[in-house]
């Protein structure tokens, strides 16, 4: 079955980094879109960044456009979010997502985020 398994969340200072990954199982990784999106404490759902099935074009939400990078290995079925520039706004739960612009069917846990001094 789909497995979708982040790691790499923790607690950041402000202005600092963290790389978050998602192991991808049960699927075609390759031929999937992905998506990453968070939810902040009291928030709704969040979209953060998604990505093409071979990683030709990304997109991202405006509150992070320019400090969150999105990528993919698709040899190892690791979806990847470098994030820079943390902000105490970017705490938060993120998760993976199987699916992009014809819609989401597969969610992982999420790995949490706590940016703070």
């Amino acid at each position: 079955q789909v497995q979708l398994v982040e790691s790499g969340g923790g607690l950041a200072q402000p202005g600092g980094s963290l790389r978050l990954s998602c192991v991808a199982s049960g699927f075609t990784f390759s031929g999937s879109e992905m998506t990453w999106a968070r939810r902040r404490p009291g928030k709704g759902l969040e979209y953060v960044s998604g990505i093409y099935s071979d990683g030709s074009d990304t997109y991202y939400g405006g509150s992070v456009k320019g400090r969150f990078t999105i990528s993919r290995d698709n040899a190892k079925n690791i979806l990847y979010l470098q994030m820079n520039s943390l902000r105490p706004e970017d705490t938060a739960v993120y998760y993976c997502a199987k699916g992009g612009n014809y819609g989401i069917d597969y969610w992982g846990k999420g790995t949490l985020v706590t940016v703070s001094s």
